[in-house]
């Protein structure tokens, strides 16, 4: 009878455990968020977006607003097309307002930044974002400092 009652509370403890992990799974990739995309959709152009992904946060001030829910590609500018769903509670984004593509610390995850405008009239359901910055790519900045310094456009060093 003992042993039975061993094995039982192992079980259980085995049960939680595997909850527990399943749950702290779930809050890490961040879904535990049902009806995610539930809002207004809202819109805008990138030349590059480089590494943002499906499912990367909208930021305003830092505070979480929505979420990237499509990329797609426009075929007669070739540029990226970034559809974001934005909670319903923050209806009154300017018109005006600007998206950029950032990211989170040194190496971390990109997401979409807005910077509110100041217009009257506010953003809607397939409202369209003008204002613009795509992402800054280390690559290429690297790869412009390199030819620059290559072929002696770089400023020359200062002497003590």
């Amino acid at each position: 009878m003992q042993q039975k009652n061993l094995e039982l509370m192992v079980g259980v403890f085995m049960a939680l455990g595997l909850a527990a992990f399943l749950l702290l799974a779930l809050k890490v990739s961040d879904l535990t968020r049902i009806g995610e995309n539930e809002g207004y959709r809202i819109a805008a152009h990138f030349e590059n977006i480089g590494g943002l992904k499906v499912r990367a946060p909208v930021a305003l001030g830092g505070v979480r607003i929505g979420r990237v829910i499509g990329i797609d590609l426009d075929p007669e500018s070739y540029e990226a097309i970034v559809t974001m769903a934005i909670d319903p509670r923050y209806d009154r984004l300017p018109t005006d307002s600007s998206a950029s593509v950032l990211t989170s610390g040194l190496l971390g995850e990109q997401y979409v930044g807005l910077e509110p405008g100041g217009m009257d009239s506010y953003l809607s359901n397939g409202s369209v974002l003008k204002l613009t910055q795509s992402a800054l790519v280390l690559e290429k900045l690297i790869g412009r400092m390199l030819t620059s310094a290559a072929s002696g456009d770089a400023p020359p060093a200062k002497t003590p």
